[in-house]
């Protein structure tokens, strides 16, 4: 997030606190006056990011409850000096990787977002990093995100495309194509390098 922008961050606050509001309120009156600052927290993101109002409802206005961050795992596979890389739809490239699912662990997810993307399958075996989003990626994002970069160990399969991505392909750090930095930059796959070349490598957290 662009620090330089302090009310982005206000927005978010906003958005936490009419969300908390809104589940723990029981005034009808003080309810409304929650769902209003959700709104305008909402509009404000809207504005600055450029993304449409409606995802941004999506994204920011569906969760109940104290507001937490959501998880992400991204799953780092390698053969030689390559990694796997999938091909999004729009035509850039990505570590395997999604939200962690409801009744999923870490392990868990990881293991099924390369199944699904990649038609590969894996063991997770080592947490490389465990990141905060904001501080790393762009756009800036209604919700705060936990990244969860794993290890992983390539046992077969072979792709197929699918509804998320269109090809997959291994490429050296000298050669990464175009990549989906929202989800992943360089500097997010040379960690995931170095992890992969260091058997001593201590977990990096934000």
């Amino acid at each position: 997030m662009d620090h330089s922008e302090p009310w982005l961050d206000w927005a978010v606050e906003l958005q936490s606190i009419a969300q908390a509001g809104l589940y723990y309120g029981k005034d009808r009156f003080d309810r409304e006056r929650y769902q209003r600052v959700r709104e305008i927290a909402a509009q404000m993101l809207s504005h600055k990011t450029g993304i449409s109002p409606e995802k941004v409802r999506d994204l920011f206005c569906c969760e109940t409850g104290y507001q937490t961050p959501k998880l992400d795992t991204r799953a780092a596979i390698f053969q030689g000096e390559t990694v796997l890389l999938v091909q999004e739809t729009d035509g850039r490239w990505s570590l395997p990787g999604g939200w962690v699912d409801a009744g999923l662990s870490v392990k868990e997810n990881t293991i099924k977002e390369v199944r699904e993307e990649a038609g590969l399958t894996v063991t997770a075996d080592r947490i490389i990093a465990v990141q905060d989003r904001e501080k790393h990626n762009l756009p800036v994002y209604a919700h705060k995100i936990c990244k969860v970069f794993v290890l992983c160990t390539l046992l077969g399969g072979d792709f197929t495309p699918n509804l998320e991505t269109t090809a997959s392909g291994w490429f050296p750090l000298n050669a990464l194509p175009p990549l989906a930095e929202e989800k992943n930059t360089r500097e997010q796959v040379a960690m995931c390098f170095d992890a992969y070349h260091d058997p001593g490598w201590v977990t990096m957290f934000d």
